[in-house]
């Protein structure tokens, strides 16, 4: 996807289109996303005057939720789902968001929201080949599809690293698991059926995900609009902890990185992307509920390719980037 240049706030994203694969594209998320749709109930923010387009001297503002890089590994155009699990094994993870203006406290119905992830083992879809070191071998200790070799980094525009150059890879192979898009509602919430992430070397446990506005949803799928927010969603120590005891997550031998040591993560909390988690402390393995609300200026272009973005300079591999 090509982008205009200019001035952050100038640019618009050229073309921009999601595309319905199948009868089945279509996927109810069922009784855990009605059990994730109150988890916001207790959700606290900013509490600001009250703008002129907001409805009571109640209304709850948040502060506009941190931006990040995009990472090397999003495909535009993907599909259009809430299930984005397909086969990968994992801890269930049901993930519940929702969006609002910054400015106006209103929900933001009809965006589009991208969210993309690595598997259980750190490898990302449409990526195979780049996140197991470009088929390298992996050392004799690591399980099958543990993650190994040098990948490329994501540097700024014009930089250097492992073959990243401007940071976006061209997918090397068909796989699309754990990646969706879906619509939000009146209420600006969107929900998300997955698998709880693994990790790889250089980056905490995490989720990438992008909100589109302005846009027009057809039969087809989503088409124009622009990118508002890029972002990452991130996992508190005790959760990552406890999942790592779950296979295939114990099965890793890949050094990880803590929410602390992070470069990406700016330890803001949910302002920075942090995800209110709930699960049965003695047994994660049953299944987790993330949420999170994001605060976002719609009038934005914000896409996480740009020189204003921090530049993720790990990808997933058992190898230093």
């Amino acid at each position: 996807m090509t982008e205009n240049q200019g001035p952050k706030h100038k640019r618009d994203l050229t073309r921009r289109k999601v595309v319905v694969t199948g009868a089945g594209a279509v996927v109810a998320v069922g009784v855990a996303g009605g059990v994730a749709a109150g988890a916001f109930a207790g959700e606290t923010g900013k509490k600001t005057p009250t703008p002129k387009a907001a409805g009571t001297s109640s209304e709850v503002c948040y502060t506009l939720t941190s931006e990040t890089t995009e990472g090397p590994y999003y495909i535009d155009a993907d599909k259009l789902r809430q299930d984005i699990t397909e086969d990968k094994e994992g801890i269930p993870l049901t993930l519940s968001l929702r969006v609002i203006d910054n400015e106006t406290c209103k929900p933001i119905a009809n965006a589009a929201v991208d969210v993309w992830h690595c598997d259980a083992l750190g490898l990302y879809s449409g990526y195979e080949s780049l996140s197991s070191g470009g088929g390298g071998g992996a050392p004799t200790d690591a399980p099958s599809g543990t993650p190994t070799g040098e990948p490329p980094t994501d540097a700024p525009s014009g930089g250097t690293g492992g073959g990243g150059g401007g940071g976006h890879e061209e997918p090397t192979d068909d796989k699309r698991y754990l990646r969706g898009t879906w619509r939000t509602d009146r209420q600006g919430r969107v929900t998300f059926k997955t698998v709880f992430p693994g990790w790889y070397r250089g980056r905490c446990v995490h989720i990438h995900t992008k909100v589109h506005v302005s846009g027009t949803w057809t039969d087809a799928g989503y088409e124009g609009g622009t990118t508002c927010h890029t972002g990452q969603f991130f996992f508190d120590e005790e959760s990552v902890l406890a999942s790592a005891e779950v296979e295939p997550y114990s099965t890793s031998t890949t050094e990880r990185t803590t929410l602390t040591e992070d470069t990406i993560y700016d330890q803001s909390g949910t302002a920075g992307g942090l995800l209110k988690l709930k699960y049965d402390k003695k047994n994660i393995a049953k299944g987790v509920i993330g949420s999170l609300t994001m605060g976002v200026d719609p009038e934005a272009t914000n896409t996480g390719t740009g020189d204003s973005a921090q530049p993720d300079t790990a990808s997933p591999s058992a190898s230093a980037s």
